[in-house]
């Protein structure tokens, strides 16, 4: 649990990471006509909703602390306004919140719309705290659900899918907050904000597509990075790593799989060029884990021995999960990600070794698809993952999907949606995003006329919303702001990452399907030694 929560905590420095104060951020003269009120304004409800309560509470700011597991905190947060509204769905019985934070002096003028992360709706109070400091006006909502692992409101009292707040969790209330903030924003502010933005990495990433995708008219821009996008199929995908090695009854400790995933970006380091303990273009890595067999690891004191079993595990880990007739359902994890991350063991006082699942996917497994909180997911065979990944295409791809590749709408509104997804993220695989990406080109007419509203970055050794802060750092807020407000296009996008020795490395992110090139002379740890280049097809 504790390695999930250091996980799922790197979504919180989201806001950190991509509202740093800018010149583009810098509040703007005369942005409101009126002297500040925090009073509770008058709310028009949403089609389809009921508006219960609206109130209004004045905070002093200071240092703000994030609820819920995911904790983090923010720091010189000035005095804000906040507004909370909660609406019903009459007949649903839910009871969504929506808060708006307001700063009381130096709004920039902009509105910002936040997303969550695992099964959290939206933020824990970090990010609008950001926001706030960076001179945001700034929304999020819990959607009536509850934090990031709880996930109480699955099922209702008939031990059915409660598919009201599933609904809101996956796209409604997140639409419904952006209506509701931007009225609370212009009455404290007697005005419009002059731009929209939303931000999100993970859920939040899959939240911003599914605005561009279903309500292409509530941002500007939207910057949705390292999205959980085709939630009905990578969710299920990622507990192929527990079941292979269930199935297979070969558990590789921890300092194996690290040996695994060290010796491939060893092998594949040079790729782009140069020996710069960083894999630039992962796809092209074609490392055989077999070839550490009889390799020995010291673990914990221990000398143990890689076996062809282990190896095997491992394969079929990074080749992702297969029919019985071995027809390709999903990616797997990224060469060079964190094996651990979703192939996680436990050791009991006996000595039993047993596998220890992320808990996302085995909610997803236990409570959406069997209906059964109590499901062990241990038992789980390769027929019956099967069975499982098309159960949940079937029944939640229309409601969480998040994969219509039709942005046409969006791109009419005059919309920009920007993303980063680092290249060894060891819960949502990178192809995942990339195929999407692909599937867009095919239905807006090509690659060109895609990159006029949106662009993709991938990022070297850069693990799950690694890039907020955790695993480096990238300011897409600062590009989008400049894509929406001046018409810069971004070619790359410039990031600080940490490479396999831990030291930091700039780069210039390219843009998809361009990957980076050592120009051949420079230092390796500077962004200027590499170019981007469109790599060969293979």
């Amino acid at each position: 649990m504790r390695r999930a929560l250091t996980v799922l905590a790197a979504v919180v420095p989201l806001a950190a990471a991509v509202c740093l104060p800018t010149a583009s951020a810098e509040p703007k003269s005369g942005s409101a006509t009126t002297p500040f009120v925090c009073s509770a304004p008058p709310v028009k409800a949403p089609p389809g909703t009921r508006v219960e309560s609206v109130t209004a509470v004045g905070q002093a700011g200071g240092t703000i602390t994030g609820t819920g597991v995911l904790q983090g905190s923010v720091s010189d947060v000035p005095a804000y306004c906040e507004v909370t509204a909660t609406l019903t769905h009459p007949g649903d019985g839910d009871h969504a919140r929506i808060r708006t934070w307001l700063p009381v002096s130096g709004w920039n003028g902009r509105f910002q719309g936040l997303g969550g992360a695992a099964y959290l709706a939206g933020d824990n109070g970090v990010g609008l705290g950001v926001a706030v400091k960076n001179g945001y006006a700034a929304t999020t909502t819990d959607a009536g659900v509850g934090d990031a692992l709880d996930t109480t409101w699955a099922l209702n009292s008939k031990g059915q899918v409660n598919n009201a707040l599933l609904e809101n969790f996956a796209s409604r209330s997140q639409h419904e907050a952006a209506l509701v903030g931007k009225q609370v924003v212009a009455s404290a502010y007697d005005r419009r904000a002059s731009y929209s933005y939303f931000t999100g990495c993970s859920t939040g990433g899959r939240q911003g597509y599914a605005e561009a995708q279903r309500h292409p008219g509530d941002y500007d821009g939207i910057l949705a990075d390292a999205p959980a996008i085709n939630w009905d199929e990578f969710e299920v995908a990622t507990l192929w790593p527990q079941v292979v090695m269930n199935n297979e009854r070969t558990y590789p400790t921890g300092c194996e799989l690290d040996a695994f995933t060290n010796a491939a970006v060893k092998a594949c380091d040079s790729l782009d060029g140069v020996k710069d303990s960083l894999v630039n273009d992962a796809s092209r890595c074609d490392f055989d884990p077999r070839r550490l067999i009889g390799t020995k690891v010291v673990c914990d004191g221990k000398e143990l021995t890689v076996t062809a079993a282990d190896a095997a595990v491992v394969r079929k880990i990074w080749d992702g999960p297969r029919t019985a007739s071995g027809r390709k359902l999903w990616s797997g994890v990224p060469v060079g990600a964190d094996l651990k991350g979703l192939a996680d063991t436990e050791v009991a006082p006996d000595g039993t070794v047993t596998g220890k699942p992320f808990p996302v996917p085995a909610l997803w497994i236990r409570l959406w698809l069997k209906k059964d909180p109590s499901f062990d997911v241990s038992t789980i065979s390769y027929s019956q993952f099967t069975q499982l990944f098309r159960q949940s295409q079937a029944e939640y791809d229309k409601v969480v999907g998040t994969d219509d590749p039709d942005l046409s709408a969006f791109r009419e509104s005059g919309g920009k949606l920007l993303t980063w997804h680092g290249q060894d993220d060891q819960f949502i695989p990178t192809r995942g995003t990339v195929e999407y990406r692909k599937q867009v080109e095919r239905k807006l007419g090509s690659s060109q006329k895609v990159d006029d509203f949106y662009r993709l970055f991938l990022a070297p050794g850069t693990n799950h919303c690694g890039l907020n802060g955790l695993d480096g750092s990238a300011d897409g807020l600062a590009a989008l702001t400049a894509w929406v407000e001046h018409g810069k296009a971004p070619k790359t996008l410039s990031a600080t990452l940490i490479d396999a020795d831990g030291q930091q490395v700039t780069r210039n992110l390219c843009g998809y399907p361009q990957v980076s090139r050592y120009r051949g002379h420079g230092d390796p740890g500077l962004a200027s030694s590499f170019r981007c280049v469109t790599p060969p097809r293979h």
